[in-house]
């Protein structure tokens, strides 16, 4: 069994990126700018994007934060996003979810450039990524991506089954997999809470993608030897042993699925690292593509 080790790999990515910039400095090149929305208070979100603020410095591109108050209006966020679309300076910029509820995530997604929608949600996006086109690519799955191809893992003529079927992990998993090339090439069965019995789509896959948000919901007597496992999961549990109050966990029951797989994603340290490193890569490819125009 080997660790598919999302830290070290994000990490690895990370320094890639900064000497790409250092050579882009020396040769006079403008460096890429990201930016961050930040509407309201959400601790975990205030988190994740001071953590994407932090990243930029450390590989040497320009970021902005611009956070908003929990009253913004709707009318006002979409005036920022106007603003945001109109900056020739910006490359790149993402609208933290979740959104206050009086907001229309939708209409405030569908009102991003395309051209600087880093995050790969836009429908435009995921069109070119359904049609193998070249554009940015959902930050997770494109970091599922990354971990596949960097530890070689074999996925043609390979049979994924991806659990899950959200806009942000489980169907534009369900595309890049099947898509041609590695990794690529695969037949892909997409299963969601509908699906009924899970079990007989699972002890026959040879690759599992699961983005549930259940703990510890896929035991080893549901999968077969060899199994390739990315566990997407990440949810907060209750633990009083512990000095936070709770544990992390993901959809897997690790302890148990690891003695079966011949790959497996750890939680925490597995795939969430890699989201912002593919965010940053994004925002490269955006810097570059802006540039060739």
């Amino acid at each position: 069994m080997q660790i598919l080790d999302g830290k070290k790999t994000s990490e690895d990515i990370k320094n890639e990126i900064a000497a790409e910039v250092q050579k882009m400095k020396a040769n006079g090149e403008k460096v890429p700018h990201l930016a961050a929305v930040i509407v309201g208070n959400n601790g975990a979100s205030l988190t994740y994007v001071g953590s994407k603020v932090r990243s930029c410095e450390q590989i040497g591109f320009d970021s902005t934060l611009v956070a908003l108050p929990e009253e913004t209006t709707e009318e006002q966020l979409l005036t920022k996003i106007k603003e945001l679309n109109e900056d020739d300076n910006l490359d790149g910029y993402i609208v933290q979810l979740p959104l206050p509820k009086h907001i229309d995530e939708e209409k405030i997604l569908l009102a991003i450039d395309p051209q600087k929608d880093v995050d790969g949600f836009h429908p435009t996006n995921f069109g070119r990524m359904a049609l193998e086109m070249e554009t940015f690519l959902p930050a997770t799955p494109f970091g599922i991506m990354e971990l596949l191809e960097r530890y070689k893992v074999e996925t043609s003529g390979k049979h994924t089954v991806v659990i899950g079927r959200s806009h942000i992990v489980g169907r534009p998993m369900s595309i890049l997999m099947s898509r041609k090339g590695n990794p690529g090439d695969s037949t892909v069965t997409l299963t969601h809470s509908r699906t009924k019995n899970l079990e007989e789509y699972t002890k026959n896959a040879d690759i599992i993608i699961t983005a549930l948000g259940v703990p510890e919901f896929l035991k080893a007597d549901m999968v077969k030897d060899g199994v390739v496992i990315i566990d997407v999961g990440i949810t907060r549990v209750e633990d009083a042993s512990n000095s936070k109050g709770y544990v992390i966990k993901g959809d897997v029951d690790f302890d148990g699925v690891s003695k079966k797989s011949s790959f497996i994603t750890p939680v925490p340290g597995g795939v969430g690292p890699m989201t912002i490193a593919m965010l940053l890569k994004n925002t490269l490819l955006a810097r570059k593509i802006r540039s060739r125009k």
